[in-house]
């Protein structure tokens, strides 16, 4: 008589067990990929703070598990024992509201605890983050762990772009990655401005998935007729501004732009300087040859604003960039690419649709960063995430080569003083339409 082999079987998964999978396997990759960005990088090169807007990449990897453990683990883990009393002020970036904080310029001086004792206070709260991630878990802190999640990949692109200047502050010139051996693009395609039509538009983010509190609520917007570029300008555009003596024409600049000119001696991007005739720039795998078919970066609002006054044309109003992606699928140059710099448009752009809206770099628009209407920041310290810096700062769009792609939508508003120059930030052009 043939033996019968006996069958197990399992119940079908619950809908909230898929959910709290589903919560626990996005959670394990996003802390991977900080523990990715950081592996190349020495004990040393994670204490280094080579300008004012960075953090050491030992910060932030601190900072990103306090926060975990301050809004999540110690509110909603029932008997969870903080690492280490005294982080809670060490690793708080600008909640007043959790408690003191050292001062930023000073986050390279915290010698302790080593890095070994911050790779250690992230296993602690991985752990027990497992714990708290369990089916049957409420459904606002399953939105609080997933605030966690996006408050974490804001600090990956800032690793990149913080060691990307800290290693150009170094004389020796180190290289976060080795070179990309493709061959850069012999010119790039021509502009071909997309028209938008006049029309009352909605804006703000729309749908069940996450946004940041600056993106809500949804609202309607009149925009006038506009078009837009169907590409960033590129390197070889902005030479030409140079060239044109960009850099000594007062009458092109703001008044605040002009005066940041000259403190600064600007005269070029950050991270270019011209070698024996030839410009060079300095990327994430060393100095390299400027190539003028990729995407200018590293400029500040006030030189965005100069080169499209200088072009004839100005920057997009956040409203006009959002109408423009609102359709297009977010893809491109992101960070999961592992390029970590702008690519040169392989194709002329589509008739229909502008090129390298998400990814390459992060797009200055004309807007100030404002609160919608009907705008309220979360009750409590979570209050202090975005809505307290609606003040002197200007809103970029689209995303960079250092951007995390589920991080990334078309209503999402970066932004910055507009003196910053160490983010991945570009220009793309805009006119009436006239």
């Amino acid at each position: 008589m043939a033996h019968m082999k006996s069958v197990l079987t399992f119940p079908p998964a619950s809908p909230e067990e898929k959910l709290a999978a589903a919560l626990a396997e996005q959670y394990s990759a996003v802390r991977q990929q900080t523990e990715a960005l950081t592996a190349p990088l020495s004990a040393e090169d994670q204490m280094v703070q080579s300008c004012p807007e960075a953090s050491p990449a030992k910060w932030h990897q601190a900072h990103t598990s306090w926060f975990f453990e301050t809004f999540i683990l110690s509110a909603h883990l029932p008997g969870y024992r903080t690492f280490d009393q005294r982080f809670r002020d060490l690793f708080n970036s600008y909640y007043n509201a959790v408690g003191q904080q050292p001062e930023k310029a000073l986050r390279n001086t915290f010698s302790r605890p080593t890095l070994e004792e911050v790779r250690k206070y992230r296993a602690h709260v991985d752990e027990h983050m497992r714990k708290l991630i369990q089916p049957g878990m409420p459904e606002a802190l399953r939105k609080l762990v997933v605030l966690g999640l996006n408050h974490e990949q804001q600090h990956q692109e800032l690793i990149v772009t913080d060691i990307k200047h800290a290693f150009w502050s170094n004389p020796v010139r180190p290289a976060y990655q080795q070179a990309d051996s493709t061959a850069a693009a012999v010119a790039a395609p021509p502009q071909k401005p997309q028209r938008y039509e006049e029309a009352l538009y909605e804006i703000g983010f729309e749908g069940s998935g996450f946004c940041f509190d600056n993106e809500a609520p949804r609202h309607k917007v009149f925009v006038r007729p506009f078009r837009l570029a169907s590409r960033p300008a590129t390197c070889g555009d902005y030479l030409a501004f140079i060239e044109d003596r960009g850099y000594s024409r007062p009458e092109l600049w703001l008044s605040d732009g002009w005066r940041a000119v000259q403190t600064h001696r600007w005269s070029a991007p950050l991270y270019w300087e011209k070698l024996n005739g030839e410009w060079f720039q300095f990327t994430c795998s060393g100095p390299r040859k400027v190539e003028e078919a990729e995407p200018v970066c590293h400029v500040s609002y006030y030189e965005a604003d100069a080169f499209a006054r200088w072009a004839g044309a100005r920057l997009p109003t956040e409203f006009e960039w959002e109408v423009a992606a609102a359709r297009l699928p977010v893809e491109g140059n992101l960070l999961e690419q592992g390029k970590f710099h702008p690519q040169p448009l392989s194709n002329s752009p589509e008739n229909d649709r502008p090129a390298q809206m998400f990814g390459d770099v992060w797009e200055w628009t004309a807007s100030a960063y404002l609160a919608y209407p009907g705008y309220r920041p979360e009750a409590g310290a979570l209050g202090e995430y975005n809505g307290k810096f609606m003040s002197g700062q200007m809103v970029l769009r689209g995303g960079s080569c250092a951007t995390p792609a589920s991080h990334i939508r078309a209503t999402y508003r970066n932004f910055f003083p507009p003196e910053t120059r160490w983010q991945f930030s570009g220009i793309r052009l805009a006119d009436d339409g006239n």
